[in-house]
């Protein structure tokens, strides 16, 4: 990504970095210059993500010297700065808009990601004939070389999952998702395929770091009725929520609205059947596909 680009994850610490500024009671030029950097547009650049900042400057003409603090700004820093797969962009970049970027970035940088999935399987699980019957289905892409690359780049985006080879990789991503019955009946790419594509799910909710769980036609009304979303959780920082209407994602980092959806997935969670009910529950409608 582009030194330029402001990523969500930079905006973030910008946010923070404002934050700090003003709690020190400086505003822009005279914390630019105490900073040493070319005046308020530098800074106002800093705090909207666009330019990364040398921290310690910042943290010691802030005054923000207590260690727990310290420790945490290092580590949001440290999120924001870097990617577990950085070659995804470099590789798929004519395939990744700028607002799937930002997804794509939470995903690769969370600790956990709780998914509500209200009428299809998450990316993260499908096989590669349901995304590639998915993908070339739809009307977003101009050529079938492109719906082939964004199925490519969906499958490679499962590597997260683990198992990760490196023992100084990060750990595998933590999942945890809640799909609607809609999820597992909608026919993509025909009976053969979504079969495959079930016996798939069921497979990998065997995984330690993978939790499935599913939401049946006769649990009647519940709490995801409202459409998909995924929280993201990192080690450090608040959690971000990812809203997905029909042709891009939105964003809700806000306190008060992520708590919400939240408890929203809580709730989804208690009106599910459990993780091994859920794969019974899966592997039923599988062999029912035909």
């Amino acid at each position: 990504m582009s030194g330029a680009t402001p990523t969500l994850l930079r905006r973030r610490l910008g946010a923070i970095l404002k934050t700090m500024r003003m709690r020190a009671g400086l505003n822009l030029a005279d914390a630019a210059e105490l900073l040493g950097l070319y005046g308020a547009p530098t800074l106002s650049k800093i705090e909207n993500g666009k330019q990364r900042p040398e921290l310690d400057k910042f943290l010691a003409v802030y005054g923000v010297d207590d260690p727990v603090q310290v420790t945490e700004i290092r580590k949001i820093a440290e999120i924001a700065s870097a990617s577990r797969q950085q070659r995804l962009f470099a590789q798929y970049r004519d395939v990744i808009r700028p607002r799937f970027a930002d997804f794509i970035e939470l995903e690769q940088l969370a600790a956990r990601a709780d998914i509500h999935a209200a009428v299809l399987i998450p990316g993260l699980l499908q096989t590669p004939e349901y995304a590639h019957a998915l993908i070339s289905g739809g009307d977003v892409w101009k050529t079938s070389r492109e719906a082939r690359a964004f199925t490519d780049l969906r499958m490679k985006r499962q590597e997260i999952l683990g198992p990760i080879p490196k023992p100084t990789a990060r750990s595998p991503l933590a999942l945890r998702c809640v799909l609607d019955e809609a999820c597992l009946r909608r026919e993509v790419g025909g009976p053969a395929v979504l079969r495959e594509q079930l016996e798939h799910l069921a497979e990998a909710s065997r995984q330690a770091n993978i939790e499935l769980q599913v939401v049946p036609f006769k649990a009647g009304t519940h709490a995801g009725l409202d459409g998909a979303y995924t929280i993201f959780h990192f080690e450090v920082g608040d959690p971000v929520v990812a809203v997905e209407p029909l042709s891009t994602s939105l964003y809700v980092e806000e306190d008060d609205q992520v708590a919400r959806y939240a408890a929203s997935f809580d709730r989804l969670r208690a009106q599910a059947l459990d993780p091994k009910a859920s794969r019974d529950f899966i592997a039923r409608v599988a062999k029912e596909t035909s």
